[in-house]
């Protein structure tokens, strides 16, 4: 099937964690932000901010939050994408509206949404420049410090960053699931195919071995399976509480 160029960078995603000791322009900070901007977004609510951080105190912060992950702290630009009550919330109190629909789960999904399409916006404009991304979902570890650290008001919570640079290295791609398993056509399919279950089980325990150099032995269903025991993030509903999100 023939493709093109946006295809075949969408295509050749691959996570970077290892970027060159080289910042991003305000040119390439502006358009990239300009091409997250360009999302879709739910009734027009453009229900998301961008925080882009060029600091190196925060991002050494935000690393510290992140697993002490190095490409927080070290790669050309650092974003993180907000999902955003407050700035629809002043608008409303402007025209002496009642606000209240701003705390509901639904608009909380919608922003969610509007923040995500911006994010993935930026992050296929940043390949298709040559650069490469890696999302940090891991500042929610400690979200009450992250949201302290950003200075975020009520209203507003902190869905993930992105590192954006030059990348380092050239990491394999990792495979995908298989199609059938993936994509339901009309109808949900509750009972996944087991063979491309177990072939693709195969396909990850071969790329983690090879990865590592044959010192991680795992399949994508053991690490699923693996993942139900971790604990996980206890702050996160108190904080949405705190910030008056998703409520009603």
């Amino acid at each position: 099937m023939e493709t093109n160029a946006v295809i075949e960078t969408l295509l050749s995603h691959r996570s970077i964690r290892k970027f060159k000791n080289k910042a991003l322009t305000e040119d390439q900070v502006r358009l990239l932000v300009k091409s997250a901007q360009a999302a879709s977004t739910s009734s027009f609510t453009q229900s998301y901010s961008i925080i882009g951080i060029d600091d190196p105190g925060i991002k050494k912060q935000l690393r510290k939050i992140a697993y002490d992950s190095d490409y927080v702290e070290h790669n050309g630009y650092f974003f993180v994408f907000l999902a955003d009550q407050y700035r629809n919330k002043v608008i409303g109190e402007r025209y002496k509206k009642d606000t209240s629909v701003l705390d509901t789960a639904q608009r909380l999904i919608v922003a969610f949404g509007d923040a995500s399409f911006a994010a993935q916006n930026l992050a296929v404009a940043a390949e298709s420049m040559g650069l490469g991304i890696c999302y940090i979902g891991s500042i929610q570890n400690d979200i009450n410090k992250t949201a302290e650290i950003l200075q975020l008001p009520q209203d507003v919570y902190p869905i993930f960053g992105l590192a954006v640079g030059y990348p380092d290295q050239d990491p394999e791609q990792k495979p995908r699931l298989p199609l059938d398993v993936i994509f339901h056509r009309n109808h949900y399919n509750a009972k996944p195919s087991a063979d491309s279950l177990k072939t693709y089980d195969q396909k990850i325990a071969h790329y983690y071995q090879t990865r590592s150099g044959g010192t991680r032995e795992e399949t994508w269903t053991g690490q699923i399976a693996g993942g139900l025991e971790l604990p996980y993030r206890k702050a996160l509903k108190p904080f949405l509480e705190k910030q008056q999100l998703g409520l009603r």
